[in-house]
């Protein structure tokens, strides 16, 4: 059967012929439309406009998932919250990830929090840190109680339970508890330090042949220690990033388990929608966000997801956030249906190909990090080259290349905060890297305009009809706003004069000229003087040309960031 039987044959020639007038229409003149149209990753990854089957590497990855068996609906709590926990628990979540110590769970805590929980049937998955040793033994006290074997993860790791007790637990784990892991590597933080995904993957790699090392140093077998193991990933809403990123993982996983002689080397994820992705500011955006990253978690293939609320990073999320939340990943499972295949994107040429790109990247930075006595001794070697990619993210985002929305762009200065973020912008996380947000230089900007009396305002000194001005001043107003800065506009005319005194009238020290490239050759320098003489400190033109008495320009790709701190500074609001 030729389903393509009634259509002329094509080849990627034609493609190119056909793609190469449309460029030369658009006034792009290239040597090849993959030149052209080819995109880089932070990893240097080249995402190429077009795919076949040429493209499709010779090993391809063997996700773990079977299929029809969907993914484990995993919610993460950190508040004693008893009653909160059977909610989830009885509207579709299927297993807990239970922060304790300070600032969380305490961990005497954790019987009251699991006292209607059955433990042989909704797996426990702790993070207790430096407390680890403590929490398992209240939890295995607790299954003692009832007489029920604990299924779930300990939450143990070297980095932050120590190398002792991470063996000591997998050793009892092992022998005593089948149902239960006593390993968690969480290679979130080297990801939420704004790293790449090439980043975040060597780096598990390098903590799971680490933990490898010890479990089996403490006498467990090869198969044991690898049975031991659970990993844990950020999801973002770049999908096909994230759904390369999780293959990408099992093959490396793979690798080394053929290196080690494991028989079962299968590598057991935890997916977590990211919480760098997440913004304070309209914060209805991040269902959307979580939703993209939940669907391509589980096409990935993770075993288990969670879906942070989206209002987590405001604080402790309320019950209808975390019933979004659930509802996300209950809707994908049943009505979606997007986890009755077991790896949904296997055989496709574009994700094949990017998953074995990102898969060879990640195991040179793997094997650079062992080089350097592995991830314990590699510490600053790793803080570096995160810092490399957070700088360079930083830059895409402060030109807007990589856009936010509700933040960067389209943002909406009227919204209502949903509530007062309860903790600082940015802290510490595991491995002393730095905890970011992509979003927070430009909410940070929106908080202290929003704390004037009376926002801040920029004049769009808009110039000729409607129809002359208007895309330069919605982009203007649109760059302004994502600062937080109101916008207010002169309205059609010519004059200089009127504009000037409905400049005067608004009460800016900053202008912004908004017109055509026509407009602006009959009337920008007169409007500009106007401006001047009405007590413009700043006047910005958005687009191009260079015109008397104009200070500076707006367009596509400057730096939004610099613009909006030089706007602050013009307009005397204290940064």
């Amino acid at each position: 059967m030729h389903l393509a039987a009634g259509f002329p044959t094509t080849n990627r020639d034609d493609w190119r012929t056909l793609a190469l007038e449309v460029l030369r229409k658009s006034g792009v003149e290239a040597g090849s439309p993959e030149e052209a149209l080819a995109g880089v990753t932070y990893d240097g990854v080249t995402l190429a406009p077009l795919y076949d089957a040429a493209d499709l590497p010779e090993h391809l990855p063997r996700v773990r998932r079977a299929a029809f068996a969907g993914w484990d609906v995993r919610q993460r709590h950190s508040v004693a919250d008893p009653e909160a926990v059977l909610a989830d628990l009885e509207h579709g979540v299927t297993s807990l990830w239970l922060v304790l110590g300070d600032g969380a769970i305490p961990v005497g805590r954790l019987p009251d929090v699991l006292r209607e929980v059955y433990l042989d049937l909704a797996p426990i998955v702790l993070q207790a840190g430096a407390e680890t040793r403590e929490a398992a033994e209240v939890l295995f006290g607790l299954a003692a109680e009832r007489g029920v074997s604990p299924r779930g993860n300990l939450g143990a790791s070297i980095g932050t339970a120590g190398r002792d007790v991470t063996a000591e637990l997998a050793v009892r784990c092992a022998a005593d508890f089948p149902g239960m892991r006593a390993v968690m590597l969480d290679a979130t933080p080297y990801h939420d330090a704004g790293g790449s995904d090439a980043d975040e993957l060597g780096c598990s790699i390098a903590l799971g042949v680490e933990h490898l090392r010890a479990l089996t140093g403490a006498g467990l077998g090869v198969g044991q220690a690898f049975g031991q193991l659970e990993f844990r990933y950020a999801a973002t809403a770049d999908q096909f990033a994230t759904i390369a990123k999780l293959r990408a993982a099992h093959t490396l996983w793979a690798r080394v388990a053929e290196v080690c002689g494991a028989a079962d080397g299968g590598q057991l994820q935890h997916a977590v929608t990211s919480s760098a992705m997440m913004t304070a500011r309209d914060p209805w955006v991040n269902l959307l966000r979580t939703t993209i990253a939940c669907f391509a978690a589980g096409v990935g293939g993770a075993d288990a997801v969670t879906v942070q609320p989206f209002d987590a990073c405001l604080g402790p999320p309320d019950a209808f956030a975390r019933r979004m939340a659930r509802n996300t990943q209950a809707l994908l499972l049943e009505e979606a249906g997007a986890g009755r295949v077991a790896d949904p994107a296997g055989g496709s040429w574009y994700v094949e190909r990017r998953t074995a790109d990102l898969a060879d990247r990640a195991w040179a930075w793997f094997q650079e990090i062992e080089a350097a006595g592995g991830i314990g001794a590699a510490s600053e070697l790793v803080a570096g080259r995160i810092a490399d990619t957070r700088r360079r993210r930083a830059d895409d985002i402060a030109h807007r290349r990589f856009p936010i929305t509700g933040v960067s762009e389209f943002p909406n200065i009227a919204e209502k905060p949903v509530r007062v973020p309860s903790a600082g912008e940015a802290g510490f996380a595991g491995e002393g890297l730095p905890e970011i947000r992509y979003a927070q230089e430009f909410e940070a900007l929106r908080d202290l305009a929003d704390a004037r009396p009376r926002r801040p305002v920029v004049f769009l000194a808009t110039i000729g009809p409607v129809a002359a001005y208007t895309a330069r001043a919605a982009f203007a107003a649109n760059l302004f706003q994502a600062g937080g800065l109101a916008t207010e506009s002169a309205g059609p005319g010519t004059d200089p004069d009127q504009i000037a005194t409905a400049f005067a009238v608004s009460g800016s020290t900053v202008a912004c000229l908004c017109s055509s490239d026509k407009m602006y050759g009959l009337h920008a320098e007169a409007v500009a003087a106007a401006l001047r003489r009405a007590g413009a400190r700043k006047i910005w033109l958005a687009g191009k040309g260079d015109y008397e008495g104009v200070d500076d320009r707006l367009y596509a790709g400057c730096d939004a960031l610099a613009v909006l701190r030089t706007t602050f500074d013009d307009l005397e609001v204290t940064r």
